[in-house]
């Protein structure tokens, strides 16, 4: 059996930096939640208070995407032969949920405010104004914080799309106080509500969904497995693959393992080569490059007692 351990190009970026850029991010988006929570209790705003639970969303998120980062920058051991590269696949997922849970609020309040008996009266809608330029001020600078780095893993881009999401959250609170100076009709701050709620929900769905094709170890994106036993099965010497699989451990840490049926009576020097084509073949010849490859090579006519488990 032979094992490559070359390490994955998207897992060389800094996790420090991430660390560096979480911890300010949240340290920006803390600040402005308790002056929004304050803001949402004085002036009665469903858009705001949306938009605060939000941010909430958004410090919890931050908070567990910078501890994974930390966590991340510790090495496997044989425990957690990973290490905790899979944290931030959950950290996303929760981060999901968490949002998916807040949206669906938001529209039911909404609706309640619009078409039901909840009609609640805005108090004071210069604060609103203001607590919302003050939240989407604090977003942008999130935003810049985040945006170099966002594509690094699925934990930075969580947190950027969280960030994100709030930025259009806190533009509706703005628009909505806007209107009700002139107009001083209430009912726009549970369209904004809405509008705010309209805007996370697919996301939410989204990174959930990504996030699940990971935990269920599905094949990664741009992997088609029988293109990949056609061109493992073209190597010299290679008369046939099976128990192929592919998975994700985390953001870029595709892996891939397979038993290799080849000719009798190879040399030692023999296998080498093929196991070289055969990772060459992996790292090279397809949209997703898999660096770490686990082959199992076996002679032609050679069975085990585990051969017709999942057996493909």
């Amino acid at each position: 059996m032979a094992h490559t351990h070359a390490p994955a190009s998207s897992t060389s970026v800094n996790p420090a930096a991430h660390q560096r850029r979480l911890i300010a991010t949240l340290t920006v988006t803390g600040s402005v939640f308790l002056i929004e929570v304050v803001s949402a209790v004085l002036t009665g705003s469903l858009a705001l208070l949306v938009d605060a639970g939000h941010m909430l969303t958004d410090m919890s998120v931050l908070a567990a995407s910078t501890i994974t980062a930390i966590l991340m920058r510790r090495k496997p051991n044989n425990t957690r032969t990973w290490g905790w590269a899979r944290l931030e696949v959950l950290t996303a997922a929760a981060g999901a949920v968490v949002l998916l849970i807040v949206g669906i609020y938001a529209l039911v309040e909404a609706g309640m405010r619009l078409f039901g008996s909840s009609k609640a009266e805005i108090d004071d809608i210069g604060l609103l104004l203001f607590a919302g330029i003050l939240g989407l001020a604090a977003n942008i600078i999130s935003i810049f914080i985040l945006a170099s780095q966002r594509e690094d893993n699925m934990n930075m881009k969580a947190a950027f799309l969280e960030v994100m999401n709030d930025a259009l959250g806190s533009v509706a609170v703005v628009a909505s106080a806007l209107v009700m100076i002139p107009t001083g009709w209430n009912g726009f701050d549970a369209v904004a509500g809405a509008v705010i709620a309209l805007m996370m929900i697919p996301r939410a769905i989204k990174l959930l969904h990504n996030a699940v094709k990971v935990l269920l170890e599905e094949t990664p994106d741009g992997l088609d497995l029988d293109k990949v036993r056609e061109h493992l099965e073209d190597v010299p010497h290679v008369l046939a693959v099976h128990d192929l699989h592919a998975s994700t451990v985390s953001t870029g840490m595709p892996i891939l393992m397979a038993h290799v049926v080849v000719d009798k009576d190879l040399t030692m020097e023999d296998a080498a080569t093929i196991l070289t084509q055969l990772q060459d073949c992996l790292r090279e010849h397809f949209p997703v490059s898999v660096p770490h490859t686990t082959f199992q090579l076996e002679p032609e006519g050679y069975s085990s007692p585990s051969s017709n488990e999942f057996h493909e």
